[in-house]
């Protein structure tokens, strides 16, 4: 597989990586055939978070058997991991325990994990900061859902990629990816298939391989046949029949389809607006229904607290019916 440069952190990746969160939901037999299948196939950048349960534990049981099987393996591969902690000791406990869980010497590239503005990141900062020094962490990057942030992030010259969401219906990103290629910036693209709302990964993976600017797209992939199917997508043209599903794609989702910009916010009653629809797209999407209700419960404010103001629907640029969805959405987090 063709691989390309990932920005200034210089190192070399397949056109696209395999994303960690679907392999949570099987076992660790199946994870090993899934990443033996996506290395064979010339797949060699993992990406995965301390928030994904046992996936980290499940790679790192699969390296464990790939590194005894395929000589000088380990440094075929590119590894990718992130966390959410905002102080040092959090943040170097959580490299540490992924350098563990993953049987690996060093993290190649260590994130921060959906980074949101006004938060002090500070302590972790000087934690990934040192961990690089030590060789614990080659590299370090930042993921959010804020295009804004990101914006003013990719001035510091600390991170050395982002992650952002891009798909056939999740274009807003585009400039922001210009702009970081530009800065030698690597740019990974999080939510390829929109969480699992477009059902033809190839057509998915297609649109993104075949831009004019680099995104290295991380599908998540928890069989063999995805992989494959993922594989085989970039080794191939966009074709008329394409391009008319890709715009009706765009036809059906882009009304009803929510980016997580966060211009709804702040909720009248505080409630996490993006954050309950994320939850209900691992429930109804990636089949991790009991991973996505864990998450929706450590929301403060559930979104049965709606009160129907509207306020955030008069806010959102996509014109998004956001109080029907606000209800859909308790349906499947709040009935179990």
């Amino acid at each position: 597989m063709e691989k390309v440069r990932l920005g200034k952190t210089n190192l070399y990746v397949s056109r696209i990586g395999m994303g960690g969160i679907p392999i949570q939901r099987d076992n660790d037999d199946n994870a090993y055939n899934v990443v033996r299948t996506a290395y064979i196939d010339g797949i060699n950048f993992f990406d995965t978070a301390k928030g994904y349960t046992v996936s980290e534990a499940y790679l790192g049981e699969a390296f464990k058997k790939l590194k005894a099987e395929f000589k000088g393996f380990r440094e075929s591969i590119v590894v990718a991991s992130k966390s959410m902690s905002l102080t040092y000791d959090a943040m170097m406990n959580d490299v540490l325990d992924s350098i563990k869980k993953m049987d690996c010497d060093y993290i190649d590239l260590y994130q921060f994990h959906n980074l949101q503005p006004g938060k002090d990141y500070s302590g972790a900062k000087a934690a990934l900061i040192e961990a690089k020094q030590k060789g614990l962490v080659k590299h370090i990057g930042v993921t959010s859902h804020n295009m804004d942030y990101l914006n003013e992030l990719i001035s510091d010259p600390l991170f050395e990629t982002i992650q952002y969401p891009y798909n056939i219906v999740e274009r807003q990103g585009e400039e922001l990816f210009r702009k970081a290629n530009k800065l030698d910036i690597g740019v990974i693209g999080m939510k390829p298939l929109a969480g699992g709302a477009i059902d033809d990964g190839a057509i998915a993976i297609k649109y993104i391989v075949n831009k004019d600017f680099v995104v290295v797209p991380i599908p998540g992939m928890g069989s063999v046949e995805e992989v494959i199917n993922n594989v085989g997508a970039v080794q191939s043209k966009l074709n008329e029949s394409d391009l008319a599903k890709i715009k009706e794609y765009q036809a059906t989702l882009d009304g009803d389809f929510c980016r997580r910009c966060g211009y709804c916010k702040p909720c009248t009653k505080g409630i996490d607006i993006p954050f309950a629809f994320l939850c209900e797209g691992y429930y109804r999407r990636y089949n991790l229904q009991e991973w996505a209700i864990q998450r929706y419960n450590t929301m403060k404010v559930k979104a049965s607290e709606c009160i129907e103001c509207g306020l955030c629907e008069s806010r959102c640029p996509y014109n998004l019916p956001i109080i029907k969805k606000l209800k859909e959405a308790v349906k499947v987090l709040e009935s179990k």
